[in-house]
């Protein structure tokens, strides 16, 4: 069995942030308004890949300030 399709994802490297899924989750408290601590998880696109998993050929890192 063959696959025609496009397999130049395996020539990418995983981003390690987001470990290849995109999205980085960070888990926080918050306090409502009868101040009970609540469990949340935010998840917000990785800035080091840019939402994508993983690393182009060309891929040069954000510059640091």
């Amino acid at each position: 069995m063959t696959d025609s399709g496009d397999n130049t994802v395996m020539n990418h490297k995983f981003c390690h942030h987001c470990r290849g899924t995109g999205k980085l989750m960070v888990d926080g408290d918050s306090v409502n308004e009868k101040f009970e601590v609540e469990k949340q998880t935010v998840m917000t696109p990785c800035p080091q890949c840019g939402g994508k998993g993983f690393f182009t050929d060309n891929y040069r890192p954000p510059a640091k300030i």
